[in-house]
């Protein structure tokens, strides 16, 4: 068997069981064949010995003439569900078409192997399905309360020769399409639809059968999204020859229309907006057309953000449908009428503002005497804004001391005045801003330099953090109305408008601060004329020729104005030829000497030469620069670049301006100079064995030789 191949061509295992005037769809499909992917397939039917061709996917003649209508109006067809099977389809089956159905392949196969064909054996039996609802001809109207319980009732059964099951579900439609609810399977299994599971389990829905072949739908609990028509759907099934159950035919009836009132439960007013220390009132109303005995369960809520859950919010105070009420001192809940409750909160404060909402639950009485919950909802959030009682009062701001130089103090006073209408419990905090004044009409964002909070603890804003921490800058509170601001060492940089904010705080029920007002001050104007820096540097040369391997020396005079006590540091740089690919940018830092008098090579890398550059400070304005051994590398201009700095705040310098010389020029004689050469001797005639002493003497022209 493992060598065999070949087409097979399979049909359902029968008999296939069928109730008359239903639509039947008897599957054929064919596998294991050669050639085109696409197969053709024949139907033929008999009712006892001879086969009649009812239709064909590929040939148009091959119905008989006994078929031709029934094909031509559709009652029979073939659909086709996929390449390699189809579906022989009769609508409205009747007991003259019971018989044997057989499927047939035309081969497309190298050599003939497996089968070609494949009956089945169909039996239709007579329509035993009854479905009923109530007696009236039209569906029942139910109009409930959200909360109500109802319960539904249809009838089916069965009068079918062989033995069948029935399947019974029960449906809702609100929209356009039909969601089941709960169904009695064929096999006897309860089975809930979608959305459904959860409700099922707490026994809210339920399917009961009953005498006379009743089916009834009990429904607690019910809420707005039960409303809607609903219908007893009914199907009959059959176990075919092969173990699986087959439906053979479906059949509903629609059994009532339900309507469901929704409970709706809502604050009677708006967003609401009190002043501090009145009273906060609003009511919650449930709405509802229940007209039996019912008590109503109430809790208001509390929360920051109109988004939060109920497990998030605050409870403020509930009353049970007992009408007890939880205990609070400052808060009261009433009952206006059958369906209003009032919320009253007295002495509000301003941490009161945000949302409130109530929750309300709907309880009836049962038989037993006990209560039941039957629907619980919740209100929308209502936005409530607390106004704090704003002190009143003023603020002033002067200068007690104010800078003539720079480095000179600032003093600025910022004092409450006026002060009205304020309670013990109102604290009093300063914000010191500065902006810095342009020219025109330009305007500039102002720099927070500190601020306080409600505990007095002092805030740092960016500008001036650092001056601040070093102590450079000073805030203090000088007595119970009055804070002042001291700058020690005031610059350039600190002109500007100076103001400040004074913030009044509340203390509210639970200790914590509030700010309930901001007054800011009149702008104060810190500045003082001051006359531009000058300075002026004098660089001379020494010797005004020398040569290659001589020293080098120049001076450096420096004179400045307007400079308090001034103090320079000095950089001599070379501005070396363009050939010359020591420095690519043309400028050599080479030795700097600091306004401490400390000296520092800067680019200076000729290691045989370490000591070769000397920088030293003749006298407060004059400094001396000295190269020795030079060579024909140290052409070029040389200058000396000085800063002058002035003693700044807390024994720092700042520095105040920049100065550059003349260049001084090193300019080699590549000739070299003029000099003579002689021999001398003391004694030309001597006699042998004797020492002949001889002098080699250079003389240059104009010029004394250095050792």
């Amino acid at each position: 068997l493992a060598f065999c191949r070949g087409r097979i061509v399979r049909v359902p295992k029968g008999p296939l069981i069928r109730v008359v005037g239903t639509e039947v769809a008897i599957p054929c499909s064919v596998s294991d064949y050669d050639g085109p992917s696409e197969q053709n397939f024949d139907w033929e039917f008999s009712r006892e010995a001879d086969f009649v061709r009812i239709v064909s996917t590929w040939d148009s003649t091959f119905t008989s003439e006994e078929y031709q209508k029934r094909v031509g109006r559709g009652d029979i067809k073939l659909r086709r569900s996929s390449n390699d099977a189809v579906e022989l389809v009769i609508r409205n089956i009747q007991p003259a078409d019971q018989g044997r159905y057989k499927c047939s392949t035309p081969s497309t196969d190298a050599t003939v192997q497996g089968n070609y064909d494949a009956e089945v054996q169909v039996k239709v039996i007579s329509d035993g399905l009854s479905v009923s609802g109530s007696k009236a001809r039209s569906p029942t109207s139910l109009r409930l309360s959200e909360g109500d319980s109802f319960k539904l009732r249809c009838s089916a059964s069965t009068t079918s020769p062989e033995h069948t099951h029935l399947h019974v579900t029960w449906q809702v439609k609100s929209g356009s399409s039909w969601r089941d609810i709960l169904s009695l399977t064929h096999e006897g299994k309860f089975q809930p639809g979608p959305g459904y599971e959860e409700r099922y389990r707490s026994g809210d829905i339920r399917l009961d059968t009953g005498a006379n072949d009743t089916y009834r739908l009990s429904v607690s609990q019910a809420s707005s999204a039960d409303g809607g028509a609903y219908r007893c759907l009914v199907s009959e099934w059959v176990r075919g020859a092969d173990g699986s159950w087959q439906k053979i035919q479906e059949k509903g009836v629609e059994i009532a229309t339900v309507s469901i009132q929704r409970t709706d439960v809502v604050i009677s007013t708006s967003n609401v907006s009190v002043t501090e220390r009145d009273s906060l009132d609003l009511t919650c109303n449930i709405t509802t057309d229940r007209s039996g005995i019912f008590q109503a369960e109430v809790m208001w809520y509390f929360s920051a953000s109109p988004d939060d859950t109920l497990s998030d919010a605050q409870l403020l105070l509930s009353m049970d449908h007992d009408s007890v009420v939880s205990d609070s001192t400052l808060i009261s809940l009433s009952h206006v009428d059958r369906n209003s409750y009032r919320l009253l909160v007295r002495d509000v404060d301003v941490e009161d503002s945000g949302y409130y909402f109530c929750e309300a639950a709907i309880w009836v009485p049962l038989h037993n005497g006990s209560w039941h919950k039957v629907v619980e909802r919740t209100s929308a959030p209502v936005s409530v804004v607390v106004t704090a009682l704003e002190p009143d009062y003023d603020v002033f701001l002067n200068a007690s001391k104010t800078p003539k130089f720079s480095d000179d103090p600032t003093e600025l006073n910022c004092r409450i005045t006026n002060v009205q209408d304020t309670e013990a419990n109102i604290r009093f905090t300063v914000s010191w801003y500065y902006r810095q004044r342009l020219p025109g009409d330009d305007v500039v964002a102002e720099e927070l330099l500190a601020s306080m909070d409600a505990d007095w603890a002092l805030l740092l804003g960016d500008r001036g953090r650092e001056r601040i921490q070093n102590g450079e800058i000073i805030f203090s509170k000088k007595s119970a109305d009055t804070f002042s601001l001291r700058i020690q060492w005031t610059s350039e940089s600190d002109r500007g408008d100076y103001f400040c904010v004074i913030s009044a705080w509340s203390r509210h029920r639970n200790s914590s601060w509030v700010k309930s007002k901001d007054v800011t001050s009149a702008p104060v104007n810190i500045f003082w004329a001051t006359q531009d820096y000058t300075l002026t540097v004098e660089a001379v040369k020494l010797k005004p020729f020398f040569v290659a391997g001589h020293t080098f020396e120049m001076t450096c005079k420096v004179s400045s104005k307007n400079i308090k006590t001034p103090r320079y540091s000095v950089l001599i740089t070379a501005e070396k030829p363009l050939t010359d690919q020591s420095s690519p940018n043309g400028t050599t830092r080479i030795i700097s000497l600091n306004q401490d008098s400390v000296v520092r090579l800067e680019d200076w890398t000729d290691q045989t030469r370490v000591d070769g550059v000397v920088l030293e400070k003749v006298q407060e304005n004059e400094f001396r620069y000295r190269m020795y051994q030079t060579q024909i590398s140290d052409a070029g201009l040389y200058r000396c670049v000085v800063t002058a700095w002035s003693p700044g705040g807390g024994g720092m310098w700042r520095e105040a301006v920049n100065g550059l010389s003349n260049p001084i020029q090193i300019d080699f004689q590549t000739s070299g100079p003029v000099f003579n050469v002689s021999v001398h001797s003391d004694s030309p005639t001597i006699y042998q064995g004797e020492v002949a002493d001889l002098l080699c003497i250079i003389t240059t022209e104009g010029m004394p030789l250095e050792p």
